[in-house]
């Protein structure tokens, strides 16, 4: 199978540097998540990987070599960054009948994924017709046209409706079973996060993150734990001599315990005979573990007031 290996990539416009020295691997059989604020270099990195730009230095390869030198690159490399790109007048099967064939790819492929996105029953539509939604699902379709070892997605549940985004979410994860390399760009974080297994994120350029999303989390998480018992203030007293942490009672009748993990939670109430009807570790979401290893980054942001 083929990974993505960039090297010291780096690409100016004019006197701006869009990206700073980017190195990092995307490997076969899992998800990698991509993310940024708007401006971090994301879609101009995707757009070096794709040799839609050349780099000011550096390198981006695709299974070792440039995409640019790649023989029938869509049995390579399947990519969506502009669904809107598709040429209004056509129709979806022959927008799609068009690349195969530029492609050596055969014509009955272009039902096969038009089928796969959910599209069959619209093929023969002209595209200036469908919705943001269906030009998203055409976009997707075409960059499965080739059946490729590699996928590039930009913003890939841009438009879709709650069954689209879960297709897409299982056709992601499915191909990454399969040992495909697998590389999605998105600003949805609570969505990513139900995807990838692995971040890659930038900041103004940089490379700041290139980690399991396991270790993302635990790095930005500090022990806390939620419990719910029918003896709260034992438990309380409890866990206060053990020094495990204060534990604070919460609206909906649970304690929440800071500094402290749920398994020496059940361990100690085990010991102390305490019931324990619930608990849980609480952990820092992608959302919030994003914002915070970005805020010095972003080159647009809001004023947040209070409320």
């Amino acid at each position: 199978m083929t990974s993505i290996d960039v090297h010291a990539l780096t690409k100016h416009y004019g006197g701006r540097r869009a990206v700073d020295g980017l190195t990092f691997s995307v490997l076969p059989g899992r998800v990698t998540g991509f993310l940024g604020p708007n401006g971090a270099g994301k879609s101009t990195t995707l757009r070096l990987v794709l040799g839609l730009a050349r780099p000011t230095s550096g390198t981006a390869l695709v299974g070792g070599r440039p995409y640019r030198t790649l023989a029938e690159p869509l049995r390579r490399v399947g990519a969506l960054l502009d669904p809107q790109a598709a040429h209004g007048s056509r129709t979806a099967r022959g927008h799609l009948r068009v690349i195969a064939a530029g492609n050596r790819i055969p014509a009955r492929r272009a039902d096969e994924v038009l089928e796969e996105a959910g599209l069959g029953a619209v093929a023969g539509r002209r595209i200036a017709t469908y919705s943001l939604g269906m030009r998203q699902r055409l976009g997707i379709a075409t960059a499965l046209l080739g059946d490729p070892d590699v996928l590039i997605l930009d913003e890939p549940s841009n438009g879709l409706d709650p069954e689209g985004i879960v297709w897409v979410r299982e056709t992601m994860c499915r191909l990454a079973r399969e040992g495909r390399t697998v590389l999605v760009s998105s600003h949805l974080m609570n969505e990513t996060a139900t995807f990838a297994d692995h971040l890659v994120v930038l900041g103004r350029g940089r490379l700041l993150a290139d980690t399991p999303m396991k270790d993302f989390l635990d790095e930005r998480s500090r022990p806390r734990a939620r419990v719910r018992t029918p003896e709260p203030d034992r438990l309380r007293t409890a866990l206060a001599a053990a020094g495990l942490g204060a534990a604070t009672p919460s609206d909906d009748g649970r304690l929440t315990v800071d500094g402290a993990k749920a398994e020496d939670i059940g361990a100690l109430a085990a010991r102390e005979g305490i019931p324990v009807q619930e608990l849980s570790d609480e952990r820092v979401s992608l959302e919030q573990a994003y914002l915070e290893l970005t805020a010095t980054e972003a080159d647009f942001t809001t004023t947040r007031q209070e409320a």
